[in-house]
């Protein structure tokens, strides 16, 4: 059976619970579809992140990789189409606040996607999901491990599907954010489990 890597991150900043991290490790080892998922939690620092999750690539030799992240002020499930050469953000659970940093000296700009992105916010919203596509993975550690696992592959010349996807927060994180709209775990879950479907049917 092929294995899907599945990673997700540990809480940061303010947010004392990280949806990413609960999901994917309640469906590590699951088999979703064509795959068997391998679920790998990731530390919120830039100098250990990427190379953490590209260790877990040679390990596992996937078939697949998807990558979450919390997007906390996001009101839908949003695979990225992009990910960009930079870091440039607040810090991280270390301490790093990198400015204008290129993430791969001398490598290229950006790099797109290559899972089925129209086709997985398709398959959310027939399910009754809000989903989009987003157009920016931000410059935090979330565009940071996609643009270096999709540079890596690049480099092994590794052509397998990768990408990464935001999921808004759950109603628990919200009660003190009111600006913001939660979503009931087990949706945001589920949404996790249907792309993978849909990958599978790919």
């Amino acid at each position: 059976m092929s294995k899907l890597l599945l990673t997700g991150f540990e809480p940061f900043l303010e947010n004392r619970h990280n949806p990413t991290e609960q999901i994917v490790l309640e469906l590590d080892e699951e088999v979703v579809g064509e795959f068997e998922v391998i679920s790998r939690v990731l530390p919120v620092d830039f100098e250990r992140a990427a190379e953490m999750l590209i260790e877990y690539v040679d390990q596992c030799e996937p078939a697949a990789i998807m990558m979450l992240g919390l997007a906390a002020d996001r009101t839908k499930v949003t695979p990225e189409r992009i990910a960009i050469n930079v870091n440039d953000s607040v810090e991280d659970n270390s301490g790093n606040a990198p400015v204008d940093q290129p993430i791969v000296k001398g490598g290229p700009a950006a790099y797109f996607s290559t899972l089925p992105i129209k086709k997985m916010t398709d398959a959310l919203v027939e399910n009754g999901i809000p989903a989009e596509v987003s157009n920016t993975a931000g410059t935090y550690l979330c565009n940071n491990v996609m643009y270096s696992v999709l540079y890596a592959l690049e480099q092994k010349e590794m052509d397998i599907p990768a990408g990464f996807i935001h999921v808004p927060p759950t109603f628990e994180m919200t009660l003190h954010h009111s600006a913001h709209t939660g979503f009931p775990y087990t949706s945001i879950r589920d949404s996790i489990k249907l792309m993978i479907y849909a990958l599978s049917d790919d």
